[in-house]
């Protein structure tokens, strides 16, 4: 667990913003009918993580693609969907094999393959270069959306947190200009945060935000305008941000950070899954749809078997609590679903968002 000293690990960065989205959370609507519970699970997917081998990288990848279906079976939302899983795959980490195998579990509607990155000591243009080769590796299998003219789209999440060079040191990136980068190539939402308690963490807590600040400068997400029912930008990307909280210890007396990753040492319990929810991430103006975005590293051998294994289990039987039909209504969603649903609430449209998984971009030609 992580301490709360405002001087450790850059906690002052973010805490202002928590208080902020606290206050703001007493003044939402009360609404009618029950809350819809949009969740996303968004996985940093490497396969070589840790210096693995291409075959050890191979092994793993060919795991989930044998035992997620068989989780998957076990749950479906109100819709009748299967837990959807997000894989933000690694483009220095392409393999035919890999994105072959993950094309398999979208053909059979259990994800979708979206832009995963770690680079450093780069420039736009390099950056720029990479991205669109990465993106055409990525349509050769079908993967990526693609809008109206044909255009790949994508998600993104970088690597090591390190959006738009966020650390002050510089590593781990080097592109001040990269959100306009992204946007360039055909980004339509960046998913990398929370990445508390680390100093890439930005000051906006808990919101599905367009960025404002200088996009040729570093860090121009610290600032931004929430979204809301009535506006929606098409000259940016948006930023979807998942639940960040201060939480009770389990079984311990004091707080926690909760970032909402789920790792095999943290996994999603109930009392988590609790805690996600009630942050009551919302659009302004259509605060009964809640977006709940997780991450998490599901490559790695131990992060394997406590997704694919009891742990991963217990979440989505968690989640259950919030499929009631009542109260709550659950719909698992990919990474361009919850966006999608997003950008449906700013275009003014209300009710089941399950209408509006496709509602902008399609799903990518390989699962469609």
């Amino acid at each position: 667990m992580t301490s709360l000293s405002l001087s450790y690990k850059q906690n002052h960065r973010w805490i202002r913003g928590y208080g902020l989205h606290l206050l703001k959370n007493l003044t939402v609507p009360l609404t009618q009918g029950p809350k819809h519970v949009l969740f996303a699970v968004c996985d940093h997917y490497e396969p070589l993580w840790g210096g693995a081998s291409a075959a050890h990288g191979r092994d793993r990848v060919a795991r989930w693609e044998r035992e997620y279906p068989v989780l998957a079976n076990e749950f479906r939302d109100a819709d009748g969907q299967p837990p959807r899983h997000t894989f933000f795959f690694p483009g220095e980490q392409y393999s035919t094999d890999y994105l072959a195998s993950l094309g398999r579990l979208a053909r059979a509607g259990l994800g979708e393959v979206e832009l995963h990155l770690h680079h450093d000591g780069d420039d736009a243009s390099k950056l720029d270069y990479d991205i669109r080769s990465y993106l055409a590796a990525y349509v050769e299998h079908g993967h990526l959306s693609r809008d109206a003219d044909g255009r790949p789209r994508y998600a993104f999440i970088h690597g090591n947190w390190c959006l738009a060079n966020s650390r002050r040191d510089g590593r781990y990136c080097g592109v001040d200009s990269e959100l306009r980068v992204l946007f360039d190539t055909g980004c339509y939402a960046d998913f990398t945060f929370p990445s508390a308690p680390d100093e890439t963490q930005p000051g906006i807590v808990n919101q599905i935000y367009w960025p404002t600040g200088d996009p040729h400068h570093a860090r121009s997400h610290e600032s931004g305008v929430r979204a809301r029912v009535g506006e929606a930008m098409v000259d940016r990307i948006l930023m979807i941000q998942g639940p960040l909280a201060l939480a009770p210890r389990p079984g311990r007396l004091g707080l926690r950070i909760e970032s909402a990753a789920v790792t095999a040492r943290d996994p999603g319990t109930a009392s988590r899954t609790d805690t996600w929810v009630s942050q009551g991430i919302h659009l302004e103006g259509r605060p009964e749809w809640l977006f709940v975005k997780t991450h998490t590293h599901g490559a790695p051998d131990a992060q394997a078997d406590s997704l694919l294994g009891e742990p991963g289990r217990d979440m989505h039987r968690a989640l259950r609590r919030y499929n009631d039909g009542k109260k709550f209504v659950l719909h698992y969603v990919s990474a361009r679903e919850m966006f999608n649903i997003a950008l449906a609430g700013m275009h003014g449209l209300r009710g089941d968002p399950n209408h509006f998984r496709d509602h902008f971009l399609p799903p990518p030609p390989v699962a469609a």
